[in-house]
């Protein structure tokens, strides 16, 4: 078994080193597993690219590797990324050896003009810690079911977010949704507090079961909430209910 920690926590508008040693404060106790960091953990979600921007060699990646190496852990979290002159909302999965692996967020979300200020991804990535396969999703990516079904037998579907509190009944019902049709856990880390546009998070970081069941649900307070998956249940549910072997065939453009 593996332990997941979810790290719900507040950040200061569009300053990078200020959440970096918060952050860092509020990892400090951590030495196990895999830490999960919300959406644009080092900014907030800011659609200031141009300004904010770094490369993959810049502090936050560094950060990143340090955290893992020092610690021994495996810790993700999306950031803006700058890359041959187009901008990025990229989720980060960095391995205790340094190893980086990168999934650029799919949708986005025109509502804020997310489009109008980074690049959508267009490759779905799987992850891989101990004997536990994960699929990474950032935010809005939530409420595209296609994007997230499960053709790769995957253990874990993934969300990090800046989900706002007024919306926050699709994140709670929606989330379940992906759990059950994917035959999948889901872990879902969102933000609290209030960002520079004046938006509240509610937090509501979770992890759900296949059968749609809460085995950690947080409220709306800073905070780290950690579990331990159990795989055998999960294989012992996918034969016992193999639903995956009806699913239809989808092909997804790109």
């Amino acid at each position: 078994m593996t332990d997941f920690h979810l790290i719900q926590s507040d950040l200061t508008w569009e300053d990078i080193d200020v959440n970096l040693k918060h952050l860092e404060r509020q990892i400090s106790s951590i030495h196990s597993g895999a830490i999960i960091l919300p959406e644009m953990f080092s900014t907030g979600f800011s659609m200031n690219s141009a300004k904010l921007a770094e490369s993959m060699m810049g502090k936050t990646v560094t950060w990143l590797k340090e955290q893992a190496r020092l610690k021994q852990v495996y810790i993700c979290g999306s950031i803006i990324i700058e890359e041959n002159g187009r901008y990025f909302n990229r989720f980060l999965w960095v391995s205790p050896n340094g190893v980086v692996t990168a999934y650029d967020k799919r949708h986005l979300f025109r509502m804020a003009g997310e489009h109008n200020h980074y690049s959508a991804g267009s490759d779905r990535v799987q992850l891989r810690i101990n004997d536990i396969q994960l699929r990474p999703q950032v935010c809005y990516d939530l409420r595209f079911p296609a994007w997230s079904r499960n053709t790769t037998g995957y253990d874990v579907l993934l969300y990090v977010a800046n989900w706002p509190a007024a919306r926050r009944a699709h994140w709670m019902t929606l989330l379940q949704a992906r759990a059950i049709e994917n035959l999948a856990y889901v872990i879902a880390v969102n933000r609290v507090g209030k960002d520079g546009n004046e938006l509240v998070y509610a937090g509501d970081s979770c992890v759900i079961d296949p059968w749609g069941n809460y085995l950690l649900k947080m409220d709306a307070e800073e905070g780290i909430g950690s579990v331990k998956l159990d795989l055998g249940s999960l294989r012992e549910y996918r034969e016992a209910f193999p639903a995956h072997l009806d699913a239809d065939v989808l092909e997804i453009k790109t």
